[in-house]
């Protein structure tokens, strides 16, 4: 299991913090603006020699878990969950959503699909993910914000683990559970 190391940026800030941030758009105090690097991470998320950082996005939002009757009569939550969020900048400004697929949409419109390639388990958290783009579109006025993007990475991630498995049962069968998280999120293009 990976243990996260503290970041430089406050990622860890509470959520009551990070909603003022999606409801207000904007920070109170300045935060200085965190430079495109890479990520430290395990070798099995970190993306392929010649690709660098184009984006960066805060993600607040939630995991949505669904309760499901599985095989042999027992009941689950998931198989997995569905992420709906807003990815701020560095300054509190929205730049994108995320949403089930996965999926990223700009406010250009541009919008990225991805799979998953490989996970980091943290404790008390949802895992460190490596996703590798499957299809781009750009938006409907040409906008292309995350046109060339090859790779995301989701890191310093805070909650979002599905309910406890007592509390989905024929009872709670098809019933949505909205459980709050937050991550970082770092866009990939090739480089040159």
């Amino acid at each position: 299991m990976f243990t996260s190391a503290p970041h430089p940026r406050s990622t860890r800030r509470p959520l009551a913090a990070l909603a003022a941030i999606a409801l207000t758009g904007a920070l109170a105090a300045p935060v200085a603006a965190a430079p495109k690097t890479a990520p430290v991470v395990p070798s099995t998320i970190a993306v392929e020699a010649g690709h660098k950082v184009s984006l960066v996005g805060h993600a607040v939002g939630v995991q949505k878990y669904t309760c499901n009757t599985v095989a042999g009569g027992g009941h689950v939550w998931g198989p997995g969950s569905t992420p709906q969020a807003d990815l701020f900048d560095d300054h509190g400004k929205l730049i994108m959503t995320h949403f089930g697929g996965p999926s990223w949409q700009t406010k250009d419109g541009s919008t990225v699909v991805a799979a998953r390639v490989d996970g980091v388990p943290v404790a008390g958290t949802i895992p460190w993910l490596l996703l590798k783009v499957t299809s781009a579109t750009d938006g409907p006025d040409g906008g292309d914000r995350l046109s060339g993007t090859k790779f995301i990475q989701r890191v310093n991630t805070t909650g979002g683990v599905a309910p406890a498995a007592s509390t989905c049962d024929a009872t709670t069968v098809g019933q949505v559970q909205e459980i709050p998280y937050t991550a970082d999120y770092f866009f990939w293009k090739k480089q040159g």
